[in-house]
């Protein structure tokens, strides 16, 4: 049976209708609509490996080819660090010391306080700043001792560490123990009866024959610490003070600082 329209040619399906077929998904063929990615794998290889960081300079990872000297300057961990910072420390020490050393022109230049005979001006455990005693002294010092008494810095109005005159260090030579830090108040001469010149207060004698190293058996300082009730003589702590027994004058206190050196110097005698 034929079609009676006269039109020779089947009529469309519903299909070629409404146009061609889209890809069907796995067929062959690539789609034109952009470039072709590659599969994971070869993008994957095509990476460049990645550059291993670079070793801490002064580390056996560095390489051998760097000098000791360029290691221990640039070390940043490690027992080349410790050694170094402990070294510039040392050496940092040590240029204080001879910086100090060279304006006070005595060794050691700073003594800590051991104990309370010169408060409240000086308590245990400050540090004390020294010179040698003709540094730094006015014209009216005792001859070339640089020593300022009692006596004369009254007059003349010379004061240090809160009273009149100088505060010396001396270390008698049959002293046991460390040298002692104590006001120097006047100067006798050997021979003399310095009873009468000393204040009363100080003594624990009516007369010079009652008084310890009365008459004076040798020239010297006759010095007391502030805080203390008798001249160190009279105590018979020492003999008048020879110039040869002083190591330096006080200058300088410094709170505090004198407990590390006290500490120290416990446990090595412990």
């Amino acid at each position: 049976m034929t079609d009676e329209s006269g039109d020779g040619n089947a009529p469309a399906s519903r299909d070629d209708r409404d146009g061609p077929p889209d890809p069907t998904p796995g067929a062959q063929g690539t789609s034109t609509d952009g470039p072709a990615e590659a599969p994971p794998h070869v993008a994957e290889s095509s990476r460049e490996p990645e550059t291993p960081p670079s070793p801490e300079p002064g580390s056996r990872a560095a390489g051998g080819d760097e000098s000791f000297l360029t290691r221990f300057r640039t070390a940043r961990s490690g027992p080349l660090l410790f050694v170094r910072e402990t070294l510039y420390s040392a050496l940092g020490v040590l240029a204080v010391g001879l910086l100090l050393f060279a304006i006070s022109g005595v060794w050691p230049p700073m003594v800590a306080v051991e104990s309370g005979s010169m408060e409240p001006e000086m308590q245990r455990g400050d540090l004390i700043f020294v010179t040698a005693p003709e540094r730094f002294t006015p014209d009216y010092a005792h001859d070339a001792t640089g020593i300022v008494t009692v006596e004369v810095g009254t007059e003349a109005g010379y004061r240090s560490f809160g009273g009149n005159g100088s505060v010396i260090i001396y270390d008698p030579p049959d002293r046991v123990g460390s040298p002692i830090i104590h006001r120097a108040h006047f100067r006798v001469e050997e021979g003399e009866n310095w009873y009468e010149r000393a204040n009363p207060a100080y003594l624990n004698a009516d007369d010079c024959e009652a008084l310890s190293n009365c008459p004076a058996p040798h020239d010297g300082f006759i010095t007391k610490g502030d805080a203390n009730a008798r001249y160190d003589q009279a105590s018979n702590i020492a003999g008048p003070v020879q110039s040869e027994w002083i190591r330096g004058s006080a200058r300088l206190r410094i709170p505090y600082l004198g407990y590390i050196r006290l500490r120290l110097a416990g446990l090595v005698a412990a």
